[in-house]
């Protein structure tokens, strides 16, 4: 597979996620976290260039492989704080947003808030958006795992 686009994106698209970025790393939340979302949020949505990138970073933040290799089955290890399996499943049901599906169930959303506040929350909320606008953009454009951004 070939990526369907070769040209880079667009300078202002790139300042504004950046700002995203800014704003989500500065909301509290402890940034391994923070990937464990991003991952978990691209295995679902099957974005390879999104899932090398997310276990580069969390690697570069200091996760194990063990933790790495056990996120897609996270319910079913003894690797996840109770904190990272609320965010977790508060990114898989915000991420799997299809016809019929739930959503983001009240259990759901108090799991979440058990152990995060409002403003680590806006923070998950929208790391998982950006992770999941990624994700659909790099689908689009076939982009390929391995490169750099």
């Amino acid at each position: 597979m070939e990526a369907r686009m070769k040209s880079r994106a667009n300078p202002d698209v790139i300042t504004a996620v950046q700002h995203l970025n800014k704003a989500i790393h500065a909301g509290g939340v402890d940034p391994l976290v923070l990937e464990l979302v991003h991952l978990r949020a691209s295995q679902i949505n099957g974005c390879s260039p999104c899932v090398f990138a997310g276990v580069a970073s969390a690697k570069k933040h200091g996760e194990t492989d063990e933790r790495l290799h056990n996120v897609v089955t996270w319910r079913e290890t003894p690797f996840f704080t109770e904190g990272e399996r609320a965010a977790l499943a508060l990114t898989e049901a915000a991420t799997r947003i299809q016809d019929g599906a739930p959503g983001v169930t009240d259990e759901i959303w108090d799991a979440a808030a058990a152990h995060f506040d409002e403003q680590q929350l806006s923070a998950i909320i929208l790391d998982i958006a950006l992770t999941n606008f990624f994700n659909r953009i790099n689908r689009t454009i076939q982009e390929q795992a391995g490169k750099t951004w």
